[in-house]
């Protein structure tokens, strides 16, 4: 046969197997995009994906090697190709649906991360792997030479794997996004199958219908929307998604959790990174983002401009906050993914006018070309404080937690320049927070952690804190978070932590970051399964669904031994609502004695309050033991937080629901001191006042209060006052006039 009718004889052959190569590849890379919503990103999901998928290709070669044997290729191949057009629909249908399997989160990690990538893509993996076999006997039933055809044959698959590789990681899932890749694969394979066999009427029926899921899929209108949220074929609408977007990184969103105030998460994947409140800076609501402002504005005046650098954008919430406290500082921040920040930009607050310089590169590469500079002679930015901020328990940047990068971030660092470092571990483990510990401590002479005061048992947020000069760790953070539970490490802990850790450093050519995480990760699915069912109870709650709630909270304490103080006393409020007054009591102790044999203690005035409450009619001496534990907890609350008006006020409350009306009456007048432009203090403190008889100090308070309020025409206040100042009066008078009759003979 000459070599063009050879060339032509094998053409169709090899474009086909180029053709489901690709398509197995693009698929392979979409999988890892998709599953990050429910399962993040990390050494386990792409280990599960690439095995699962060779594991389908691998079964596929084995079943396509016996149907090309039994039947005609060109009906066959067209059979496959239709049924591989079905099976990636079922990709989208079920990833949604598999991503909810309860029973699958209380497997460890690793297995149910492969159970869910098994679930979703070993079927389609397995129907394109059929193909190349069916191929091969196509051709070589055109008289081909053997070997020349099988290599070629072979050659072609492998040249649509690389094709397929390139076309969906540089171009196709940041263009169009993973789900809409996954219609277009469907459609064109069904494509294929009509023109292998165009009489094969069921296709025509599997493509009306494929448009129709399409449009369900895809479509905006609202009923296209519930439809096919309804079918597992999209995600059901949330109105409360203000921006997403998939990136060439990942899926990254902004979601509202409340409007007023106006309180936003920022997720990366299937992880929280930021969380703000608009217009409010100054409120911080991650704990290490409190720690790097007090550790910077212990250091540092706001008057005076500082250099800093953040590893990892995020929600951009910490660089807008130094923007605002220190003004002319040099902030940048070194984001690997632009799409992020345009996130920031579009629905977290970020102005696109902004002092703060995104460094669009991976963190490593930043800092390596600014060393390059130096040794070239240029001047190069020198920093005094950085924040590793790119850092979670699914997925570690390795590179940037290595000796190598520390001696680097050392030399970028001013004399007296901090290197600060936010990291999840569980301190009873500590394998990941040991090395990260003794790593640094290879570079930097002072090295310290801390972390709130949580039970060592379950995962926690560790800031470490690396310096080139010994710091007062304590005093510093003790002025900025006063009355904060803190937990600072001590040199024994640390060591501690080393030697759970193996003494391992961390290295270039030696970082196991997710095997020494492999047991948070593991936790880490448990405490996602409690966060649900949290929520699910919460949301039954709010929906009148009382027991249902009940139900779910107990559920609760079984998967999350600690929860059990939440769930208690959300119980015990349930109760309450429902007049059982004894089960309510017995949920409230539950909380009590469960408080009492935790390894870290919370203050529970409020469960004490609630308690005695509702026993101040059965048990009174019970419930004045309550009252008295509660008075306590709340005295406490205050010796941490002096200036707090709402614990100042549930005291004063407390003390004027447990008869000490003379201590009520002290706690409301500071009420009043520290905050008088609020009427409900002027009126709580004349109550107590007149419960006591004192009607004049009462009256002279209230009016002293209408003058005040006169200075800022509240007229609505002072109404409400003088109809009170009057009716005290009146009880006054009436008072005078009983006590005369009284005293008359």
């Amino acid at each position: 046969m000459s070599r063009v009718k050879s060339f032509a004889a094998l053409l169709i052959p090899s474009l086909t197997v180029f053709f489901s190569s690709a398509c197995i590849m693009i698929v392979e890379l979409v999988a890892g995009r998709l599953i990050a919503k429910h399962l993040g990103s990390s050494l386990y999901t792409w280990t599960s994906i690439i095995g699962v998928v060779l594991a389908g290709i691998t079964i596929g070669n084995y079943i396509g090697g016996r149907l090309a044997d039994r039947f005609a290729p060109r009906k066959t191949l067209s059979s496959l190709f239709g049924l591989a057009s079905v099976a990636c629909v079922t990709i989208v249908i079920l990833n949604n649906i598999v991503g909810d399997w309860v029973w699958l989160w209380h497997l460890h990690w690793p297995v149910r991360v492969f159970m869910h990538v098994t679930l979703v893509f070993l079927v389609p993996s397995t129907l394109l792997g059929t193909i190349s076999p069916v191929v091969a006997k196509m051709a070589l039933d055109r008289g081909l030479a053997t070997g020349r055809t099988i290599g070629d044959i072979y050659a072609w698959g492998a040249a649509g794997s690389i094709a397929g590789t390139f076309l969906a990681g540089f171009y196709l899932i940041a263009a169009m996004g993973t789900i809409a890749i996954l219609w277009t694969v469907a459609g064109c394979l069904l494509l294929m199958a009509i023109l292998y066999y165009a009489r094969l009427w069921v296709l025509y029926i599997w493509a009306i219908l494929l448009i129709v899921l399409i449009f369900l899929g895809m479509g905006s209108s609202v009923w296209a929307q519930e439809t096919g949220a309804t079918l597992a074929l999209r995600e059901a609408p949330n109105p409360n998604i203000l921006y997403e977007d998939e990136t060439p990184y990942c899926y990254v969103s902004v979601k509202r959790v409340s409007e007023n105030p106006d309180r936003r998460l920022f997720i990366q994947d299937k992880l929280k990174h930021s969380e703000i409140v608009m217009d409010n800076l100054d409120d911080l609501r991650y704990f290490y983002t409190h720690i790097y402002a007090g550790i910077t504005q212990g250091l540092r005046k706001s008057e005076d401009p500082i250099s800093i650098m953040v590893i990892g954008g995020g929600g951009y919430v910490y660089p807008q906050y130094i923007e605002k406290h220190f003004p002319n500082s040099r902030i940048d921040v070194v984001e690997i993914d632009p799409g992020v920040t345009e996130a920031a930009m579009q629905a977290f607050g970020l102005f696109r006018n902004t002092k703060i310089n995104s460094i669009t590169m991976d963190a490593r590469n930043y800092v390596d070309q600014l060393l390059l500079r130096q040794q070239s002679g240029q001047t190069i930015p020198r920093y005094d404080f950085i924040y590793e901020d790119a850092i979670n328990d699914y997925s570690v940047p390795y590179q940037l937690v290595t000796k190598e990068f520390n001696d680097k971030i050392y030399e970028i660092l001013t004399d007296d320049g901090v290197y600060m470092v936010n990291l999840i571990d569980i301190y009873s483990i500590g394998r990941f927070l040991g090395s990260m510990v003794t790593t640094l401590e290879k570079t930097f002479p002072y090295v310290s952690v801390v972390t709130e005061d949580s039970p060592r048992t379950i995962r926690s947020t560790f800031v470490v804190i690396a310096a080139k000069k010994t710091i007062d760790l304590q005093k510093i953070l003790g002025n900025y978070l006063r009355g904060a539970d803190m937990w600072y490490l001590s040199q024994e802990q640390l060591e501690d932590l080393r030697t759970k850790a193996g003494h391992k450093v961390m290295t270039d050519d030696f970082v196991p970051v997710e095997n020494m995480l492999a047991p948070v990760v593991r936790q880490s699915t448990t405490d996602t399964l409690a966060i649900r069912l949290k929520e699910e109870a919460e949301e039954a709650k709010l929906l009148g669904h009382l027991e249902e709630s009940i139900a779910k909270y107990r559920k609760l304490v079984e998967i999350e031994s600690t929860m059990a103080l939440l769930a208690y006393n959300e119980i015990a409020i349930m109760l309450v609502q429902q007049n059982k007054l004894e089960q309510a009591a017995e949920y409230f102790q539950k909380a009590i004695a469960y408080n009492e044999h935790a390894e870290s203690k919370v203050n529970i005035a409020g469960i004490h309050l609630n308690l005695a409450l509702i026993l101040r009619e059965s048990r009174p001496e019970e419930s004045k033991r309550q009252f008295a534990l509660a008075i306590d907890s709340f005295q406490k609350q205050l010796v941490k937080e002096p200036d707090s008006i709402k614990t100042t006020v549930i005291l004063a409350n407390t003390l004027r629901e447990a008869g000490r009306l003379p201590e009520s009456t002290e706690y409301f007048n500071k009420a009043v001191n520290l905050n008088p432009y609020d009427v409900n203090n002027h009126i709580a403190l004349a109550q107590s006042r007149e419960a006591q008889g004192l009607y004049d100090e009462a009256i002279a308070g209230l009016k002293k209060a209408i003058g005040f309020y006169a200075r800022y025409n509240r007229t609505q206040e002072i109404e409400a006052m003088q109809k009170y100042v009057d009716l005290l009066e009146f009880k006054k008078a009436r008072q005078l006039q009983d006590s005369g009759q009284k005293a008359a003979p």
